[in-house]
């Protein structure tokens, strides 16, 4: 065990740029969790290859939290919120058979911000942190996030030798609306152990993701963009009597697979690839004219960022544009308002904003070549 917690902390050495505190807390309790399966399975205990198996266990929890490291802590948050949804959307629905795809959409939300809240109680029980431990650097968070994917998709006995993924079984929980008790009892049967009711029930989800990860409300800021970016989307397709856009947008927030989302809107494989293909188009149009900004922001490509370039990619797109498009860079820079740029330039309005939107293009290949 000791090898593999130095494998453990290598490998975030080389992989992370995290503080050597936080990279050898995070190995050591990767190293904890693995050590206690293996220590607990009398199927491991019995194969005679307990090293074997700690050290796949141990570089496949590793390389979870790697996958959630490298996404960031927005993309993490959207894939790990994908994958929970996926699993669950078959057993969350509004209790009205009518009720629109946004009601479902608010039902998983509120759910899955309820899951989330208590896997970070599960993570402070079963690695032993203190009561009040919060995520607060982006390895912790990937290490927070991989663990809630692996506490989701836990398999629970049932009787007759059944079993089930424990998000699901929170899910029907939810949907059936049962009593706290219900969720108590099958959380003991998840952890294999007991504990007092009462101190459970005491620690039920109350409060959003955000309100218990850190300690600010305004310290995710990131999310806070996120669904700004969702609600602007929606509302710009609505505006715009794209309802049924609107509609495979959510549908897709929900990382659905293609057949599923044909069965629900009730389009043919043609009718679908023709919507998709006018909301590709919408969906340019919103990020690169009307709501570039708060998009580039979200992806952290603004124009404090240069655009999210490189050095050499800034040079290269500076050398790509032409001299209008070069000066109304410098002028959205320093702040100036689209009105007195135009005047500057000596265009008008719409010309300025097709060379802005020319201009976003360029950068935008230039990045993702």
């Amino acid at each position: 065990m000791e090898v593999l917690l130095e494998k453990l902390y290598q490998e975030l050495t080389q992989a992370t740029r995290a503080s050597d505190k936080n990279r050898r807390a995070i190995a050591k309790r990767l190293n904890n969790e693995v050590q206690r399966i293996c220590t607990q399975s009398q199927r491991i205990q019995d194969s005679g290859e307990v090293e074997t198996w700690a050290h796949n266990l141990g570089m496949h929890r590793l390389n979870q939290c790697l996958k959630y490291y490298r996404f960031g802590s927005i993309k993490g948050r959207v894939e790990l919120h994908s994958t929970l949804s996926a699993i669950v959307y078959r057993y969350i629905s509004p209790p009205h058979a009518q009720a629109s795809y946004q009601a479902r959409l608010n039902l998983i939300e509120d759910f899955l911000q309820n899951f989330y809240l208590e896997s970070l109680n599960a993570f402070r029980r079963e690695n032993e942190t203190p009561a009040d431990y919060q995520p607060r650097t982006l390895l912790e968070l990937a290490e927070y996030m991989a663990f809630t994917e692996r506490y989701g998709k836990r398999r629970i006995p049932l009787p007759g030798r059944r079993g089930q993924q424990l998000i699901i079984l929170r899910a029907q929980t939810f949907a059936k609306q049962q009593p706290p008790e219900a969720t108590v009892d099958m959380e003991k049967a998840a952890e294999g152990g007991s504990h007092d009711p009462d101190e459970a029930r005491e620690s039920l989800p109350t409060k959003r993701l955000r309100e218990e990860l850190v300690s600010q409300q305004d310290s995710l800021p990131e999310e806070v963009l996120r669904n700004r970016v969702i609600e602007a989307l929606l509302s710009y397709l609505k505006e715009r009597k794209q309802e049924d856009c609107a509609d495979y947008f959510t549908l897709r927030l929900l990382d659905l697979p293609t057949a599923e989302i044909e069965a629900i809107l009730k389009l043919t494989p043609r009718q679908r690839d023709y919507l998709q293909q006018r909301f590709k188009y919408h969906l340019v149009r919103f990020s690169l004219s009307h709501h570039w900004d708060i998009v580039h922001e979200w992806l952290e490509a603004d124009l404090e960022r240069n655009l999210g370039l490189a050095p050499q990619q800034w040079d290269d797109l500076n050398q790509a544009i032409n001299d209008t498009q070069i000066k109304l860079l410098q002028f959205k820079q320093e702040g100036l308002e689209d009105t007195e740029i135009a005047k500057k330039l000596g265009i008008t309005s719409t010309q300025l904003q097709k060379q802005w939107t020319k201009l976003l293009e360029q950068a935008w290949e230039i990045r993702n070549f």
